[in-house]
């Protein structure tokens, strides 16, 4: 019998991007370029492109819960990521899921708490952010927030890096689960800074700006390569620093695609 290269599994458990740019489509491309077989369970499909959000179907509640025991019962995952998780239903489900496997059973959870979607859509109702996180954010490993959301999660603005160290901070502290806070979106700032906190270390992370290009999809690529190289068997704090690498340069070296420009997860 022929030796095949054993590859790791990671699971995203988010919405379906009919452009390609994001969402499940984004996760995908990103475990692919790390070398990690991807997996999915679907919570949405939208009508998107890079412009805009014109629709949203949810997939009923326990659709998505089956999706996720389909993959645990034949596919075990080193990882997991969450993003956009859109109603109370669903994210009880995946609360639900992961209460239910032995603690030390558990591969490391990475959930990217998709909010609003960078066209303004809203993608998690508001009955389902108290679920998210007084449910979900006390068992995961890992919360990244781009920095609209680190303001809903701590209840305040954001001005400064120091004020995103300090978010990374509180998150922690309120939610039990390492925090990555992204400041990209922060303005005036001269580089895209992000913090890492997880109660013992702490990484301050910037990358410089590429002009000109449309970041659509750049948190579920990160969020997707902080899974994929811990499904690769990295440390939390190493996955965060070869993540903002990975999708530094998917940005850097990112492609036309009509009037529009797209991430490139492939750039290595």
């Amino acid at each position: 019998m022929t030796s095949r290269l054993r590859q790791p599994i990671a699971l995203t458990v988010a919405g379906s991007d009919s452009g390609g740019g994001a969402g499940i489509q984004a996760d995908l491309k990103t475990f692919a370029a790390l070398g990690v077989h991807g997996t999915t369970a679907v919570t949405c499909l939208t009508a998107q492109n890079p412009g805009t959000v014109t629709a949203v179907h949810a997939a009923p509640a326990k659709m998505v819960r089956a999706q996720i025991e389909a993959v645990f019962a034949e596919l075990p995952p080193s990882a997991v990521k969450t993003g956009m998780l859109f109603n109370a239903a669903t994210v009880r489900e995946v609360v639900a899921f992961w209460s239910a496997l032995p603690a030390k059973g558990r591969p490391p959870l990475v959930v990217d708490p998709v909010m609003v979607a960078t066209s303004g859509a809203r993608l998690l109702q508001p009955a389902a952010m108290k679920v998210l996180t007084g449910a979900l954010l006390p068992l995961a490993a890992l919360v990244t927030p781009n920095l609209d959301e680190a303001e809903i999660l701590v209840g305040r603005k954001l001005r400064s890096v120091d004020d995103i160290r300090a978010a990374a901070i509180e998150i922690h502290l309120r939610y039990g689960c390492a925090a990555l806070v992204k400041g990209g979106h922060l303005r005036g700032a001269k580089a895209a800074t992000d913090v890492f906190f997880d109660g013992r270390d702490e990484l301050t992370l910037s990358a410089p700006f590429v002009r000109g290009v449309d970041t659509h999809g750049t948190g579920c690529t990160y969020s997707a390569a902080i899974a994929g190289y811990l499904a690769l068997g990295l440390a939390l704090a190493e996955s965060v620093e070869l993540a903002k690498n990975h999708i530094t340069q998917a940005i850097a070296q990112s492609v036309r695609i009509a009037k529009h420009t797209a991430l490139e997860p492939f750039w290595k």
